[in-house]
């Protein structure tokens, strides 16, 4: 709980009654590798910080090729935005890609906390804002680099997830087949 008090403390301030208010709402769900947090064709309902463990957001193409679009690693919320906030089903999943261990709001237990603490929803929209612009760092690179320079841009800026990862999903993260991404691993070696 101290992570995501920590994590929410970087955003704007909360007095003890607030943060014992968090506390209350908040459900501690361990999520087995390959399970699934939110599913496409269903509505979020539910808003998780990432305590341990990692998760891939990913759909399916029209040639129904599994398309991994990024991950999200510890210290950060994972939500289905537009799902959750519309009450539209998803187009994506959320699945994890090693155990993971999450603080979870229901999304009535979400909307009280907007609705009991002030400033609350300013600091939920700085977390967004945050999150589209990494998200958007993310995809930028992928769109004007070659493969190769791709996946060396991948290995500095995410060390820590580049052996924790599946090839397979790395490979669809980066816009290439599992063969093309084993020739350029073994090349820069």
């Amino acid at each position: 709980m101290n992570q995501l008090i920590e994590y929410i403390l970087q955003f704007g301030s909360l007095n003890q009654q607030q943060i014992d208010l968090i506390s209350k709402k908040a459900i501690e769900l361990t999520l087995p590798k390959d399970a699934y947090f939110s599913e496409a064709g269903k509505v979020s309902r539910q808003v998780g910080f990432i305590i341990e463990g990692i998760t891939r957001v990913c759909y399916y193409n029209n040639r129904g090729e599994e398309i991994t679009k990024y991950f999200i690693e510890e210290n950060n919320l994972v939500v289905d935005l537009s799902s959750f906030d519309n009450d539209i089903p998803s187009s994506s999943y959320v699945q994890a890609v090693t155990d993971c261990t999450l603080i979870v709001f229901s999304k009535q237990d979400w909307e009280d906390l907007l609705n009991t603490i002030v400033g609350w929803d300013a600091m939920v929209r700085k977390i967004i804002s945050k999150a589209l612009l990494q998200k958007v760092a993310r995809i930028s690179p992928l769109v004007s680099e070659d493969a190769t320079t791709r996946y060396l841009s991948f290995m500095e800026r995410y060390p820590n997830l580049i052996n924790r990862i599946p090839l397979s999903y790395l490979a669809s993260y980066l816009g290439m087949t599992q063969s093309s991404l084993s020739r350029i691993r073994k090349n820069i070696r």
